[in-house]
C-alpha cells in the first residue's frame, strides 16, 4: 500500500499480486500452506467485493444525468464485448480474455477479481490481467492529460472522459489533478457509475459459462451469493444512514480484503505459464485500451 500511495498507477492490489507470485515461485515454500492461501483466495476476495458496494450510491449515479449514465453504459457494453472478440481474433483464451474485457470495462483489478470466479480460466491468466490493467491504465493516466491539454477540455468534459475510459480509480484521479479539483470529482463519480455495472456483468458471464459447461461438471451460479451482498451494500449506501467513519473504514477494509485475495490468487501463479500469455495478452490490452478510450471520448463529448 505503500509503493500505491508514492505511485498511483500502482494500486496496492497490483503490488498484492506481483508480491503473490513472486512469493509463490520461491523453492522451498511449505506445501501445507499452500491448503490456506487457496481458501483465503475465495474467502477474503468474497467479502472485499461485498464491501465494495458501500463506496457506491444510486443518488450519486443518477446525479450525474441520463445522458452520461447512457454513456458509461455504451463505454461498458462496447468495451466488453469489443475486447472479448478481439481476444478471440488474437487468439487469446477466452478466460483471459473475459478477464481483460472485465477488468477494462468496468473496474480495472478488482473487476478482475470479482469475475475470476465464475469463468473458467487459468491461474495465470488474472496475473497478466491485473498486469495490464497496470501497464495499460498508466499509459491511460499519463497520455489523457495530454489531449485534455491540447484539445482545450473544461474540467467537466476532462473529468468525465477520465471516469470514463480509465482503468484503475487511482489511474483516474492521476488522469484528471492536472485539470483541478473539479474534475478529479467529476471523474471519480463517472468511474465509479461504471463499478455499479459489476454485478449485472458479472451475471451475464455466469450465465453464459452456465449455458457453455451444461452437463460438463459443476457450474457457477446465476448470481453468486457475493454479488448479490455487493447489490446490497450499493442499497445501504443509498439510504445515506452509515456515518462517514465508517465508509472510511470499509474503503480502507475493502482494499485490504482485496488486495489479500489477489496475493493469494497470485501465489498460485507460475512464471513460466505466466510468460507464455505475454505478446497476445500485450496486443489485446493495447486494443482494448484504444477501444474504451475512443468510445469513451465519442460517448462523453457527444451523450453527456
Amino acid at each position: 500500500m505503500a509503493v500505491a500511495g508514492v505511485v498511483p498507477a500502482v494500486s496496492a492490489l497490483t503490488v498484492a499480486v506481483v508480491l503473490g507470485v513472486v512469493a509463490g515461485n520461491v523453492p522451498g515454500f511449505p506445501v501445507a500452506a499452500r491448503a490456506g492461501v487457496a481458501w483465503s483466495a475465495k474467502k477474503l476476495l468474497r467479502s472485499g467485493v461485498v464491501l465494495l458496494g458501500l463506496q457506491l450510491s444510486v443518488g450519486q449515479v443518477l446525479g450525474l444525468g441520463a445522458g452520461t449514465v447512457v454513456a458509461v453504459l455504451l463505454v461498458v457494453v462496447v468495451t466488453f464485448a469489443g475486447t472479448v472478440l478481439l481476444g478471440r481474433l488474437l487468439g487469446v483464451s477466452r478466460g483471459l480474455s473475459l478477464l481483460v474485457a472485465t477488468g477494462f470495462s468496468i473496474c480495472g483489478a478488482s473487476a478482475v477479481a470479482a469475475v475470476e470466479g465464475v469463468v473458467e480460466r487459468d491461474d495465470e491468466d488474472v496475473a497478466t490481467s491485473v498486469a495490464m490493467v497496470t501497464v495499460f491504465g498508466t499509459v491511460s493516466m499519463l497520455g489523457l492529460p495530454v489531449l485534455f491539454s491540447a484539445w482545450g477540455l473544461s474540467a467537466e468534459e476532462a473529468g468525465r472522459i477520465a471516469g470514463g475510459s480509465v482503468h484503475e480509480v487511482a489511474q483516474v484521479v492521476a488522469a484528471a489533478s492536472p485539470v483541478g479539483a473539479a474534475a478529479v470529482a467529476i471523474a471519480v463519480v463517472v468511474k465509479l457509475s461504471r463499478v455499479v455495472l459489476l454485478a449485472p456483468v458479472v451475471a451475464v458471464v455466469s450465465l453464459l459459462e452456465r449455458r457453455r459447461s451444461a452437463g460438463a461438471g459443476p457450474r457457477p451460479p446465476v448470481m453468486p451469493l457475493f454479488v448479490l451482498g455487493f447489490l446490497l451494500a450499493v442499497a445501504l449506501r443509498s439510504t445515506g444512514v452509515l456515518p462517514v467513519v465508517v465508509l472510511d473504514v470499509a474503503k480502507q477494509l475493502t482494499t485490504l480484503l482485496l488486495a489479500g485475495a489477489l496475493f493469494a490468487l497470485g501465489f498460485s501463479v507460475r512464471i513460466r505459464a505466466l510468460l507464455r500469455n505475454g505478446p497476445k495478452a500485450f496486443a489485446l490490452g493495447a486494443c482494448s485500451t484504444v477501444l474504451v478510450t475512443a468510445v469513451g471520448i465519442a460517448a462523453m463529448l457527444s451523450l453527456a
